[in-house]
């Protein structure tokens, strides 16, 4: 058996990240307060895994950033995120989302969206501070449920930081059902209907381990492996089953703090609000920064965005004019004017979108002649709705475009008060930025395995406090 067509697509695929940054938003007078050097972190780096069901292609390839952030309120951790409710002694509770591959074999990512965010509570309890537990129950974005309870240590020794964890998950019989037994899918043995496999309940266990190895300075590697076994007769005897244990691995490069010095109480940098005002342009992004090649928009897309910018560190590699900040964001695209394609004889029009982005930024601080700045974000951006610049990019490449998508920055700003020699505008810079959305040229099943993406040309004014 092999899977079939399209199911509907899951609209909730980075809601936990929306969450955090609203929540960052809504407290920005307590963060801000905080100010403190927080623990922090990103990572970019390749996930190999084996599929579990019958398929030509038996592995599975992703490329997508890791976010690592912790403070009084907020935590992210990978592909985990979630709001701290209550952190006393042994216990936390936390709202908690978490991102889960769905690993559809590369034939069939372009008609197949199965990733998606499973959103719940997560129960902890540290009985040292090297060994923990965790109790979980999640849903998908239709109810359908699963719980994990966990066991995990962290072992620290100088360079190498090694957490070994365990853990055993119920899956309900609606869960398990749609992501193993492929329930609603099309069935491949009778076109025209979907797959029925009813296979109930049933229970998995995972092995594996995080690693992290401090390289130099800022500079880690990190890795992590888990082998799954299926431990319930009733899934792995299911037809759409083609092996009961299977595995992933990922190996990637990060920034974090400096774990051989000690944090900073309090940084330099300032948190900040940004905001901004794009247009687009089909050009590429090569194109546009090394020889401003910007070729109009025939519909005129636009683009207004507020972004909030937390610092987290104020210098890299010991180089003190480098700040690091995570920066949600929201953007507004309006409607596009109409436009019918020449070629294909399409005609696109567009109503109104939003889009979400969490980012990581840094700025290079430069003082000559003036204060001015470089500036480059990586991150991850979801659309709520494709706008119709993406829509045309992909309709001519034959893709499926994605919602979820990896998210670019590059930004080169001034300081408002220093040029016009103003004291009381110090605080304000005013800038040019790409804004650039792509799915990694098709290294990633997260992004949907496609090429493309859209490119906005912004101007912004920038106020620190």
């Amino acid at each position: 058996m092999e899977l079939g067509n399209q199911l509907p697509v899951q609209t909730t695929t980075l809601k936990i990240l929306l969450i955090i940054a609203l929540l960052m938003t809504v407290s920005l007078p307590a963060l801000a307060n905080l100010n403190k050097n927080d623990p922090w972190g990103i990572a970019m780096g390749l996930r190999i895994a084996r599929i579990p069901y019958p398929a030509s292609d038996e592995d599975v390839a992703d490329v997508i950033p890791l976010f690592f952030y912790d403070n009084k309120y907020v935590f992210l951790r990978g592909l985990t995120g979630g709001i701290k409710l209550y952190n006393k002694d042994e216990w936390q509770f936390s709202i908690i989302g978490r991102y889960r591959y769905f690993d559809i074999p590369a034939d069939y990512q372009n008609q197949i969206r199965g990733n998606g965010l499973d959103l719940g509570l997560q129960g902890k309890y540290r009985y040292s501070e090297e060994l923990q537990s965790n109790l979980e129950l999640l849903s998908d974005d239709e109810g359908r449920v699963h719980a994990n309870i966990d066991a995990r240590y962290a072992w620290d020794r100088g360079s190498w930081e090694l957490l070994p964890f365990a853990r055993l998950r119920w899956k309900s019989a609606e869960f398990n059902n749609r992501y193993y037994g492929l329930d609603g899918f099309d069935d491949p043995n009778n076109p025209g209907t979907t797959f029925n496999n009813q296979i109930g309940d049933g229970w998995d266990l995972s092995l594996g381990t995080e690693a992290r190895y401090h390289v130099i300075s800022n500079l880690y590697l990190v890795g992590r492996a888990k082998v799954t076994t299926l431990l319930d007769s009733s899934t792995r005897d299911s037809i759409s089953i083609d092996r009961e244990t299977f595995g992933e691995a990922y190996l990637g490069l990060a920034f974090f703090d400096d774990k051989t010095k000690a944090r900073k109480p309090s940084l330099d940098a300032k948190p900040y609000w940004r905001f901004a005002y794009g247009w687009a342009t089909p050009s590429n992004m090569g194109d546009i920064l090394l020889r401003w090649d910007v070729e109009d928009d025939p519909q005129n897309n636009e683009m207004v965005s507020v972004f909030y910018g937390h610092p987290v560190a104020d210098s890299l590699f010991s180089v003190e004019s480098l700040d690091v900040y995570i920066t949600p964001g929201f953007v507004y695209h309006r409607a596009a004017d109409p436009y019918t394609d020449p070629n294909s004889g399409i005609t696109y029009d567009s109503q109104p979108t939003t889009e979400y982005v969490l980012a990581f930024k840094l700025y290079w601080n430069l003082k000559w002649p003036f204060q001015w700045r470089l500036g480059g974000a990586e991150g991850v951006s979801y659309a709520k709705d494709i706008t119709n610049l993406e829509q045309r990019s992909m309709d001519e490449k034959g893709y499926r475009a994605s919602n979820l998508m990896n998210y670019l920055d590059v930004s080169i700003d001034l300081n408002v008060g220093d040029l016009f020699k103003a004291g009381s505008m110090r605080n304000l810079w005013f800038g040019y930025s790409l804004h650039h959305r792509s799915s990694i040229f098709e290294t990633s099943s997260a992004f949907g395995r496609i090429s493309g993406g859209s490119n906005y040309n912004t101007l912004y004014l920038q106020y620190h406090w």
